[in-house]
């Protein structure tokens, strides 16, 4: 998968079990334009005709992620401006969906999905790092979801999951006043997993997705299921979910090569899913 080193691209590469996304439009803090666009698309169905254990997406250069390439060049802004001059939404409805199509599929993978935020995390990037299940930062990287000072809003799906996340007033904080949030609040808040020195965020989050992928490949799905769904669950239907799928996982027999390899006093070797 590339493209011009104009257009960027986003290629995935594999490291054992564990695939690594990265964003390639260095010139551009690898802001998403239309080639971008279509770039992670390919990704997505990659990733999802072969599902990795772990994946961890970062960004090529010093930053993680500006978010929407607003130049004129791309073709995606002449979009909006129909949009603007039509007052007519259906255009943009469109093109929003189309994004989200491209980018949702790689979310909705049954695996972790980590961040390693290297660099700066604007407007759109800020949301594809919020819509990660753990993200690794870099101590000089920033999150800023800029949208509203250029009169836009989140539309990546960052929205709901920064609120989801953190909650609707911490969200609200973060989202309405458009401000920079440097990498020790990130971590006091919670929107980092962890804050590592300068130059580290890809390698930590590789070893944090190597250690993930290590343990039960079933577990590790069934159990971030639940982690996933419960926020938008009743407390009574999220411990009616746990309680399913926990049986099923049993059932399945992953279990027996945990606990023989513990009674043997072995580190533990897990099956991939048939």
């Amino acid at each position: 998968m590339s493209n011009s080193p104009d257009n960027g691209a986003v290629s995935v590469s594999r490291k054992g079990q564990v695939a690594l996304i990265t964003l390639d439009r260095p010139k551009r803090k690898n802001a998403f334009g239309k080639a971008m666009w279509e770039s992670i698309a390919l990704a997505a169905e990659n990733l999802t005709a072969n599902v990795p254990r772990a994946v961890v997406i970062t960004g090529a250069g010093d930053f993680f992620c500006a978010g929407m390439d607003v130049n004129p060049d791309n073709p995606q802004v002449a979009a909006l401006m129909d949009a603007l001059q039509t007052k007519n939404p259906a255009p943009m409805r469109e093109l929003l969906r189309q994004m989200r199509d491209s980018i949702d599929p790689i979310f909705e993978l049954p695996v972790p999905i980590i961040a390693a935020v290297n660099g700066g995390a604007y407007g759109g990037g800020a949301e594809l790092a919020s819509r990660c299940d753990l993200r690794v930062m870099d101590e000089n990287a920033v999150f800023c979801f800029s949208e509203v000072s250029l009169g836009l809003m989140p539309d990546w799906g960052g929205g709901v999951a920064i609120t989801r996340l953190l909650g609707p007033s911490r969200a609200a904080d973060l989202v309405l006043t458009a401000r920079k949030v440097g990498a020790a609040e990130a971590l006091a808040l919670g929107l980092a997993n962890r804050v590592v020195p300068a130059g580290k965020a890809l390698e930590v989050a590789l070893e944090l997705a190597q250690a993930i992928a290590a343990n039960g490949p079933l577990s590790v799905r069934a159990a971030l299921a639940v982690i996933r769904e419960t926020p938008a669950k009743t407390l009574k239907s999220a411990l009616a979910l746990e309680l399913e799928l926990a049986a099923q996982l049993i059932a399945d027999g992953e279990c027996i090569h945990g606990v023989a390899a513990f009674f043997e006093k072995k580190k533990p070797v897990f099956p991939d899913p048939q």
